[in-house]
């Protein structure tokens, strides 16, 4: 069975990360609600399988909130995504955060069935607003997985508990 080793994000791991985002993102940069977030200078953590990383995790704190900017999990099936959660649920605890939240697109099928199987609930759906994120990020194609429009940012959350 493969393991991996979740470590926090550091300097030594910073251009693999902004390559990663790039695979991943088209841009380090990630838009959510209005906002330009260059995610490898945000805290997190990554799954690290031999000497490569195979899962990223990037957070933002503001306020008592924590968002989840990005995940990704490069090989599937080994619980990278639920693990990498958990840790970003303790990360979130450190600072005092009572929600863990994220956006995703409309079109991100397989993303919202994860995230709600982990224990997100969907609260909020912010129509058209990746029509207008595409005026700070261009490069967001206009279709996305299984030929659906992109369209609309699906809003997540998780509240955080001590006792978790």
């Amino acid at each position: 069975m493969d393991t991996f080793d979740i470590r926090p994000i550091d300097t030594t791991h910073q251009s693999t990360i902004s390559n990663l985002l790039r695979e991943q993102w088209g841009d380090p940069k990630v838009v959510s609600r209005g906002k330009v977030l260059d995610a490898s200078n945000l805290p997190g953590f990554a799954a690290i399988e031999g000497d490569r990383i195979v899962g990223l995790i990037t957070l933002h704190i503001d306020g008592s909130a924590c968002e989840v900017v990005t995940l990704d999990a490069v090989v599937r099936g080994k619980g990278l995504g639920r693990t990498l959660i958990e840790y970003a649920k303790k990360f979130a605890r450190k600072y005092s955060s009572t929600r863990l939240w994220l956006i995703t697109s409309n079109d991100n099928v397989a993303a919202l069935a994860f995230y709600q199987k982990v224990g997100f609930r969907i609260v909020a759906v912010h129509r058209d607003a990746i029509n207008q994120a595409r005026a700070l990020k261009p490069q967001i194609p206009l279709v996305g997985e299984n030929g659906i429009a992109i369209q609309d940012e699906i809003e997540l959350e998780m509240l955080i508990c001590e006792a978790e």
